[in-house]
């Protein structure tokens, strides 16, 4: 028998102070079965950081050819493609050529070794940028998962506030390599 997703019901409030981006957004994320609750939360942090109307979940894990989050225009175009976690270098590339722009944010304790080891073929996708999220940080996240959330997410200078009830973490991401 197969194992079956986890639904987390999230209500995200974004208040993002350099973008000027003020909104509210309910969120439905499939926790898929071999999905960490840091991973689901890295993917809650990084929709708040690229909030807009049309920035929607893809089917992550279980689909290759599909974002984690992504934003597609009014004719149905790739506009942003967000991948969390240390994907295969092929579909990052396969992602750069069907999309405008391609962000990949690393975490965990082998982002740094995955970086080295990628970073030079990475360089040459112009329209990749790459940020990493601190162990510590993103370990402190998985800790605010709960199945039905309230989330804030406050951005400003590169600082990240994510609370949720009485519990808040300091998240600071690391420009790795800037889309040119």
């Amino acid at each position: 028998m197969a194992l079956r997703s986890i639904v987390y019901k999230a209500v995200l409030q974004v208040s993002d102070m350099d973008r000027q981006y003020y909104a509210e957004h309910p969120l439905t994320i499939a926790r898929h079965p071999s999905e960490t609750e840091e991973r689901v939360m890295v993917r809650v942090l990084a929709f708040a950081l690229h909030a807009e109307e049309h920035l929607v979940f893809g089917r992550g894990l279980s689909a290759d050819d599909e974002a984690d989050i992504w934003s597609l225009d009014l004719t149905g175009a790739i506009t942003l493609w967000i991948d969390v976690g240390m994907p295969d270098e092929r579909l990052i590339r396969k992602a750069a050529g069907r999309s405008d722009q391609v962000v990949l944010y690393l975490y965990g304790r082998s982002a740094d070794v995955w970086w080295t080891q990628h970073k030079s073929a990475l360089a040459k996708i112009s329209n990749l940028s790459v940020y990493r999220f601190g162990v510590e940080e993103t370990l402190a996240l998985a800790e605010l998962a709960q199945r039905t959330m309230q989330v804030q997410c406050t951005i400003e200078d590169n600082e990240i506030w994510v609370t949720t009830g009485d519990a808040a973490v300091r998240v600071e991401r690391e420009l790795l390599q800037k889309a040119r």
